[in-house]
């Protein structure tokens, strides 16, 4: 699957005859390994796996990745200590192991991690558990210590896939999530920060997987969520900053959790997400007329399963997963 798609010209042509793709499509190619584009993107290679697997499956394309090789890839990332890295041979990291176990789970392979994996599932829900602060509840990304909000929700997700939550202090985690709400009702990557959408999906996330959604209010959040949406119907992260596709995601689908997604105009955001699609060779980009890329293709694809948009398979935002019906 290849992480950068080009040319990238995100339907500009289409838009320019006044015309709009009525379609969502993927296009894939394989990189050669004597492309620079290929070493650039290696720090992403286990996430683009997960990225264009998901797509696919929303796409109603379950099988186009062979389930073997696929499997023996996530397995070749796995680092002595039971943590997964961006590609062979690369360091152990949260958010890479977090993508092997959905990888796994998506295909049905979470018994490989017992007969092939170094240590079994205990192995990696261990190196998990001993990245959470046990003082505070959160959770770094490596041995080196940044601590960010998406480790925890990646943490409590994957230990949920492993059914290994009982290995950290769930509590603490709930708390410390506690700490990151802001006044405008919105989350920060830490106790302080600016709000966030990303964020937001981190911190509703953990909640809705710790079963804690009461903790949320959810009119003053879902009052700040439905003000990202811009007047082209895209979405932005934080107040004054751009539209972005991958937005379609980290905005609806907390907006979904907390039963506030009809709060924002989705026939506009159904109509923005297309308009960045390239009508050649497919994919999504961040908006119109930049080039796609996996990552913006299938958060674009979620936004609009989660619209109900025709053709997709449908997705729902439950307990911070990507759930898939029918694939």
């Amino acid at each position: 699957m290849s992480l950068v798609a080009g040319p990238g010209r995100g339907g500009a042509a289409a838009m320019a005859a006044g015309e709009r793709p009525r379609e969502a499509s993927l296009h894939s190619e394989k990189h050669r390994q004597d492309e620079l584009e290929y070493w650039l993107t290696e720090h992403l290679r286990l996430n683009g796996v997960y990225w264009g697997l998901t797509a696919l499956h929303l796409l109603g394309h379950p099988h186009a990745l062979p389930r073997d090789e696929t499997i023996d890839f996530v397995l070749a990332c796995q680092h002595d200590d039971g943590g997964f890295g961006a590609a062979p041979g690369h360091d152990a990291h949260m958010l890479y192991t977090v993508s092997a176990v959905q990888i796994l789970a998506t295909v049905d392979a979470i018994d490989e991690l017992e007969t092939r994996a170094k240590g079994g599932k205990d192995k990696v829900g261990a190196f998990i558990a001993n990245l959470q602060d046990r003082t505070t509840g959160s959770f770094a990304g490596d041995e080196w210590g940044e601590v960010d909000s998406r480790f925890l929700y990646g943490a409590l997700n994957a230990l949920s896939l492993l059914q290994l939550t009982a290995l950290v202090d769930v509590p603490k985690a709930i708390a410390h999530v506690q700490a990151c709400a802001n006044v405008d009702g919105g989350y920060g990557v830490s106790p302080g920060a600016e709000s966030h959408a990303g964020q937001v999906f981190t911190c509703v996330g953990a909640l809705a997987l710790a079963g804690r959604l009461d903790l949320v209010d959810k009119d003053r959040l879902g009052a700040w969520l439905s003000e990202r949406q811009l007047e082209n119907g895209g979405l932005n992260g934080r107040p004054e900053k751009l539209e972005d596709v991958c937005y379609s995601w980290w905005v609806l689908s907390s907006l979904a959790m907390i039963d506030r997604q009809h709060w924002i105009d989705g026939e506009k955001l159904a109509a923005f997400i297309l308009k960045c699609q390239d009508p050649e060779l497919g994919g999504i980009a961040d908006r119109p007329g930049d080039m796609v890329d996996v990552f913006h293709t299938v958060f674009g694809l979620a936004g609009l399963s989660l619209l109900r948009y025709p053709g997709l398979e449908e997705l729902y935002a439950r307990g911070g997963y990507q759930t898939h019906t029918g694939a």
